[in-house]
């Protein structure tokens, strides 16, 4: 059966092959994505716009803490496909069980640092005092359960990585319909409030990174996971490390970046969180596309450079560049038509509907330059160049959007300032990883190899 299932990247038609590894991903997202609005549909509609900005402004913090670690394995992801390529079944099995057993120490660790400091960074964000209970225990109930989404994401980079993507997306079909399910008996039926929909989201996570585990343990092929093989081998989490370290450091940052801008607005009070915090459960649909492509492209590269198939791999990425790129920008004109009305979804408020519109009108028209932005990271990655996208991201998503909102909010406190920075800070990397792409050859490096 597992022939049906994992994909050979290494030889077919490379269109067909990024597709039918993509789409599933995508669907997967989708879902992921659904069940993450419940929440916010749920808690806006029964609870308020204070619960709700609560809920919403939750994206930058959880990433901030669960971004580092989840970037990590992001380098188990390219190493177990390049060794795939190479096939090394040995070095595979070595890869996965190292993968599994530093996911389950990064899991324990991530509780235990985010129920411990959730309270501090909320009030360096300057969440107002209405909100801050709320967000506290929102936070607080998600973190307890970071040990579920750490090991599905490991569970499910190996799966990927092996060019199966289609068991992730049955093991979110059934955790979003769980999820569904506990949001409206906890928020709706029995009155748990916002500790409710934060716990809906902890069981389902759970579940799938439950079943994505034990199915691990009895696939056949070089990715099984057996028990007693669990441990770290040293000289394999350094080479994952090295790739998934950058990632990494680039996701925290980002995210610090993202929480001093979720800082700014939540300096316009508890409407304007709870519209941008709508506007940026919709933008996780934009999203949606760039990650399912992003991953495609990974695993073909790092597969295809594994196997020394250089232009095979070449080919695969631009495909996967256009791809992203096209659908995303094809999200951000529906976005940028039907904001007021998808934002209803969440609430009926005006004044909450005008700030995330507003938003939508400056950022979503720009999302084919946040799509190639990542594309172009996952190519990198796949060729194991992971300081590059590093460096690109962390000096025009941090450091100059940083600086931009911290000037020109000084001198125009107005809301809008802060929305255009993420399409400024987007162009601008777009614009430098083109000029790296074509001027570094990276797909005529003569030392790319097998890891």
């Amino acid at each position: 059966m597992i022939r049906h299932i994992v994909l050979n990247m290494l030889e077919g038609s490379i269109q067909k092959k990024m597709v039918l590894f993509a789409l599933p991903i995508f669907l997967g997202m989708l879902l992921q994505q659904l069940y993450n609005i419940v929440d916010s549909v749920v808690v806006g509609n029964v609870l308020g716009k204070e619960a709700l900005a609560a809920v919403t402004s939750s994206g930058s913090l959880i990433f901030l803490m669960m971004g580092f670690v989840n970037g990590l394995f992001m380098g188990a992801s390219v190493i177990i496909g390049n060794r795939y390529g190479a096939k090394d079944h040995n070095a595979v099995h070595i890869a996965v069980h190292t993968a599994v057993a530093f996911g389950l120490l990064s899991g324990l660790l991530l509780t235990a640092v985010g129920i411990v400091f959730s309270p501090m960074i909320l009030r360096l964000m300057g969440t107002p005092e209405n909100v801050l209970p709320n967000s506290v225990l929102y936070f607080r109930i998600i973190f307890a359960g970071g040990l579920g989404n750490v090991m599905y994401n490991t569970c499910c980079g190996v799966f990927t990585a092996m060019g199966d993507s289609k068991r992730p997306l049955y093991y979110l079909i059934i955790s979003s319909i769980i999820n569904t399910i506990l949001d409206l008996l906890f928020v709706a039926v029995l009155g748990l409030g916002v500790g409710g929909a934060a716990l809906a989201t902890i069981i389902a996570q759970m579940l799938s990174a439950a079943l994505a585990f034990i199915k691990l343990t009895m696939v056949e092929g070089p990715h099984k996971v057996v028990l007693k093989d669990i441990k770290i081998d040293m000289p394999t989490l350094k080479q994952e490390l090295s790739i998934g370290i950058p990632n990494g450091i680039q996701n925290s940052v980002i995210a610090i970046a993202n929480v001093i801008v979720q800082s700014n607005i939540n300096a316009f009070g508890d409407v304007a969180m709870a519209g941008s915090g709508s506007y940026f459960k919709l933008e996780g649909f934009a999203f949606l596309p760039i990650t399912s492509f992003c991953q495609a492209i990974t695993t073909f590269t790092s597969q295809n450079v594994g196997a020394n198939q250089i232009p095979r791999a070449r080919r695969g990425a631009r495909f996967g560049v256009v791809s992203g790129v096209l659908l995303a920008e094809v999200i951000g004109v529906c976005f940028f038509l039907f904001a007021p009305l998808m934002l209803r979804i969440f609430i009926d408020d005006p004044e909450v509907i005008s700030f995330g519109t507003r938003q939508a009108h400056i950022e979503s028209l720009f999302y084919f330059a946040l799509a190639y932005t990542h594309c172009m990271a996952s190519i990198l990655r796949g060729v194991g160049k992971t300081k590059v996208p590093m460096y690109v991201m962390l000096a025009c998503w941090c450091v100059i959007r940083i600086t931009y909102i911290t000037i020109t909010v000084h001198f125009i406190p107005d809301i809008r300032v802060v929305y255009c920075a993420y399409p400024l800070t987007w162009s601008l990397s777009s614009i430098i990883f083109t000029i790296y792409y074509i001027r570094s050859k990276v797909f005529n490096d003569t030392e790319l190899k097998p890891a």
